[in-house]
């Protein structure tokens, strides 16, 4: 991704899935593209259908130009040849072929032919012929989107067992405010990559700490360390793709998560900690993958400390212990609770990550040494080891976060 922000979302492991992306008559088909090559990025290959409206917005040649495979526009060819099926029977193709079918805009007029049967052009038709769910992201005006014609079609397909993302709020093409918008792109991208995805850990709940903690010392200075959040988002978001409920005990600069997973936003480590405690009894899975700091500094008082109140030689800071949070909960953990540890060290890794596994009565240890090129804190990419109680030790090579979030995943189905 090209943004270390979104870096969490840069899985690449769906080499061997499809998706088809239907495209309607909306400004916001526009944004149709991002969606393709976020995909392609992921390793899936994509399929395009453009209504006829939609090439009035963007042109299919777009879409081929960038890897795109088979794009198709029209109902009938004039040079179809009756042996060429995939030009014969192009309105059954996605059904035959793709693992999810999205349609990202979907006007209200596409809305109107699903819900009510109509396979007048070709998208509804494929559409129509796939026996799977739809993910629908609705694009339109504020007041046509709260049409009470266009919400009871929504909810029919609802009611049928598709999923809708509903519009986003803010202003529209038309200069409009309110609800009408494409969804954040982001959140369609992950609900076509949940759609690939088995889920193995549907009815399961898992909750994670995520990122650093920011300890103040006085009302501008803070005491913290250089975590992004990256793996913990990661690993969230992966779980969730599995199909299990997902709450995350956020520390400050945590990178986005999709609405569907539940947040705590945190500053100090005091804070996760009660936050965490509060939710930990309910998670079957619990993940510490937070940079929590280990101490706080005794705070200087009201204020902002001003370096004139002390002598050129420089002052001295106190500092008390927080909470060891991994430590505590997993005193409290209890049967078919899995328990899974980060452990940054800067030597004698394994032999570390066995010491706080036994300590913190942890299933599975994901462990790294800090310091490597390319490897830990602020960086998309990591090289880890991983030790389970059972006492399975890999050393995984450098490779991005999500996909090593994914094979953490896989372990932990395999405990």
């Amino acid at each position: 991704m090209p943004d270390i922000r979104d870096a969490h979302l840069g899985f690449t492991g769906f080499t061997s899935k499809r998706i088809h992306l239907g495209v309607s008559g909306s400004v916001a088909a526009y944004r149709a593209p991002d969606l393709l090559r976020m995909w392609l990025l992921a390793g899936a290959s994509v399929g395009v259908t453009l209504t006829e409206c939609a090439t009035r917005f963007i042109s299919g040649l777009t879409f081929s130009a960038l890897g795109a495979y088979t794009v198709q526009s029209e109902m009938f060819l004039a040079n179809a040849q009756l042996q060429d099926s995939q030009e014969v029977f192009g309105h059954l193709l996605p059904g035959q072929a793709a693992s999810a079918f999205v349609i990202a805009p979907a006007s209200a007029t596409t809305l109107a032919r699903l819900a009510h049967g109509l396979a007048d052009e070709l998208l509804s038709c494929q559409a129509l012929a796939y026996d799977g769910r739809l993910l629908i992201a609705p694009a339109m005006n504020p007041r046509m989107w709260d049409n009470p014609a266009n919400r009871a079609n929504a909810d029919i397909l609802v009611q049928r067992g598709h999923q809708i993302v509903a519009p986003g709020f803010g202003t529209t093409a038309c200069r409009e405010e309110g609800q009408g918008r494409l969804a954040d792109v982001r959140q369609i991208f992950l609900y076509g990559l949940k759609a690939l995805t088995g889920q193995k850990l549907a009815g399961r709940t898992a909750l994670l700490t995520i990122g650093p903690t920011a300890e103040p010392w006085d009302d501008v200075r803070i005491w913290t360390n250089r975590s992004s959040g990256l793996m913990g988002a990661s690993l969230a978001l992966a779980l969730w793709l599995h199909g299990a409920k997902v709450h995350a005990v956020c520390g400050p600069g945590v990178p986005w998560l999709p609405s569907e997973i539940e947040t705590s936003p945190v500053q100090t480590a005091r804070e996760m900690f009660d936050a965490a405690q509060s939710l930990f009894s309910w998670a079957d899975i619990a993940a510490f993958t937070a940079a929590v700091a280990d101490f706080s500094p005794v705070r200087f008082g009201g204020g902002k400390f001003k370096k004139s109140t002390v002598a050129d030689e420089g002052f001295a800071v106190d500092f008390t212990p927080n909470p060891d949070i991994f430590a505590a909960l997993g005193a409290r953990k209890r049967p078919g609770q899995l328990l899974v540890g980060f452990a940054a060290e800067s030597s004698e890794l394994l032999e570390n990550m066995r010491a706080k596994m036994l300590a913190k009565k942890a299933d599975l240890m994901i462990g790294n040494l800090v310091g490597l090129p390319g490897a830990a804190f602020g960086v998309p990419t990591n090289r880890v080891e991983v030790l389970d109680v059972q006492g399975r030790h890999e050393e995984w090579p450098l490779m991005a976060k999500p996909d090593i979030a994914l094979r953490i995943v896989q372990w932990l189905l395999g405990l």
